[in-house]
């Protein structure tokens, strides 16, 4: 009788290289010691569910529960091998996944892991924090949320007509690691998300002196003065809103006019040249405010006032003045199409307006609509036509009773360019007004602008989140737990991105060494800044056999390891071995 011959496959992939950065940080340990697990709870911990869960989706670009019972009966051998772990595809039903997003969601419990995550991955990759990057972000949804859900409309360069959750992130420079990042509702207004989320910050990295960089919105005076009592600095624009239009008026007027001369800001080229990045001036301010004192014996809270010196960076970008103007142009253009399109030229179907304050009200709304108030102007005229009609029926006659109707149309009859107007406006644009409370000897104007200009840092993370690989971004998620479980667990999945191609890209750095094979169409070509999606596609084609013979040790073989694959593997600071152990018998 022949014996009868069984083969199994298992695809594995990039699967080992993402567990072992995760195991690395002790992300299971993590997770888990922060989900309170159920006593009569089998199978599986928590934190290694959620741990398995984060390398599929990082894995297979996808974060959908559905599909993870399925990989995890086909990849059961290799996890088992990696994790040291006994698992089963019921540990990832669909219903212990709900369960587990139901309480990644709960704050205090989301708080708690990013917080020991934060400080982990700080102490296991010696990072020096320096630079804290804060910004949000929109998620849409294609359902309808209650007004107390998380699902709410508001603004979005998305899509406004969908409703959004909002994302607040804050990132460790010059990596783009997130280290906070919450979940809120999506007409949340953006203001009141900066200070939560530098108490957190504060709670990972203890210190002082920590450069928070935000937009304009974070510039509110609340804001600057917390930061500063906190005993961190900040940087970020200035809004031109209540006093601070005025005075911004009269801070270029001082660099226009001469009265403030300007130091200019190069950027060195990769060719070795060195290109006009922005040109401004510095000078110094004192800044007075009240922030909630301590609370006192009886329940009050007294207010604290609070004094500090301010840097205030008046800056021209160059390539955010040819922006400007440039689209000054176009708005002046598509006004004036409009001012002239407003009263068309007589013809049947044609619109006519009859009455001059609706004239102006609609040349008043375009001129504002495109900001260019004051540097249009227009000319119109009252038009009447005059017809007269007999009265009643009959044959016309010398007697026959005649009336006269008048109608009345207004007529646009030319837009006139301001030019002065237009110039003294042009002289304005691509100007900007930075503050910071960090002391010059660390941020001087040339810094600033440089450290500013990184904004696309955090930005980059965004687009992994709700791009490839991860696509959160339209969420088609219904529950608001669920919504925020997986947005904090994908996050996690951001940072474990994010600390790949860093620590491939800083060893490549260290070593002067580039690698070569990671580009398709130019094998040959070396290159020291490789992406975390380049890196993992080179592992693509990975699987494990495993051959049983009755009555025998099964034998497994592993697709052998390119020496590409090897080198990543040893920048990354992993052995070869945590593939070559799954064919150990």
């Amino acid at each position: 009788m022949s014996e009868q011959l069984t083969v199994t496959t298992e695809q594995v992939d990039d699967f080992p290289l993402l567990l072992g950065n995760m195991l690395r940080l002790g992300l299971p340990g993590i997770i888990d010691k922060h989900l309170i697990r159920h006593g009569l709870q089998k199978g599986l911990n928590w934190g290694w569910i959620a741990t398995i869960w984060l390398a599929h989706m990082l894995s297979q670009s996808d974060h959908r529960k559905q599909p993870v019972q399925e990989w995890v009966r086909q990849a059961q051998k290799t996890i088992e091998i990696i994790t040291g772990q006994k698992v089963s595809e019921f540990d990832f039903t669909d219903d212990k996944l709900t369960v587990l997003l139901r309480r990644l969601s709960k704050p205090a419990t989301w708080e708690a892991v990013q917080k020991e995550l934060g400080q982990n991955i700080i102490r296991v990759y010696d990072l020096r924090p320096e630079t804290i990057r804060c910004d949000m972000t929109t998620v849409s949804g294609y359902h309808q949320g209650d007004k107390s859900g998380l699902f709410q409309y508001g603004h979005s360069k998305d899509d406004p007509t969908l409703q959004q959750v909002k994302v607040m992130m804050a990132s460790l420079d010059p990596l783009g690691l997130p280290l906070v990042s919450q979940v809120v509702p999506g007409n949340t207004a953006d203001d009141v998300l900066y200070i939560p989320a530098v108490d957190q910050v504060l709670k990972i990295i203890d210190g002082i002196g920590l450069l928070f960089v935000g937009d304009s919105k974070m510039s509110a005076l609340a804001i600057r003065a917390h930061i500063h009592h906190a005993k961190q600095h900040y940087l970020c624009p200035l809004a031109k809103t209540g006093k601070v239009g005025a005075d911004f008026i009269r801070w270029v007027e001082s660099a226009n006019n001469g009265e403030q001369p300007l130091q200019p800001v190069y950027l060195d080229a990769k060719n070795g040249e060195r290109k006009l990045l922005a040109e401004g001036y510095v000078f110094e301010r004192t800044v007075q405010t009240e922030i909630p004192g301590k609370p006192q014996a009886d329940g009050t809270q007294k207010a604290e006032k609070i004094e500090w010196t301010e840097h205030v960076f008046v800056v021209r970008s160059e390539r955010y003045r040819a922006s400007a103007v440039e689209n000054l142009k176009k708005h002046l253009e598509t006004a004036t199409a409009e001012l002239m399109a407003l009263t068309p030229p007589r013809g049947r179907g044609k619109r006519r307006i009859q009455e001059e304050n609706v004239l102006v009200s609609a040349a008043e709304a375009i001129l504002k609509n495109h900001d260019v108030e004051g540097l249009l102007s227009y000319t119109f005229e009252r038009q009447e036509t005059s017809t007269t009609k007999h009265i009643g029926r009959g044959r016309s006659g010398p007697d026959r009773a005649k009336h006269t109707i008048v109608t009345v149309r207004y007529q646009i009859t030319g837009v006139i360019r301001q030019e002065a107007a237009i110039d003294a406006h042009k002289k304005t644009l691509g100007w900007r007004v930075y503050v910071s409370n960090a002391p010059s000897e660390q941020l001087n104007l040339e810094q600033a602008v440089l450290t500013y200009r990184d904004e696309w840092i955090i930005e980059h993370g965004f687009h992994r989140l709700k791009g490839a690989p991860l696509s959160l971004d339209p969420l088609f998620l219904k529950n608001d737990d669920q919504v925020a479980g997986l947005t904090n667990l994908l996050s996690i999945a951001v940072r474990m991105l994010t600390l790949i191609e860093f620590v491939v890209r800083r060893k490549l750095k260290q070593n002067q060494e580039k690698l070569t094979g990671l580009i398709e169409n130019n094998p040959k070509k070396g290159i020291d800044n490789p992406t975390t999606e380049r890196l993992l596609k080179t592992f693509r084609g990975i699987y494990l056999s495993t051959v049983l013979l009755p009555n025998q040790e099964p034998v497994r073989h592993i697709t052998r390891l390119s020496i590409l694959q090897i080198r990543i593997l040893e920048l990354l600071g992993l052995s070869p071995t945590i593939y070559s152990q799954l064919a150990d018998n």
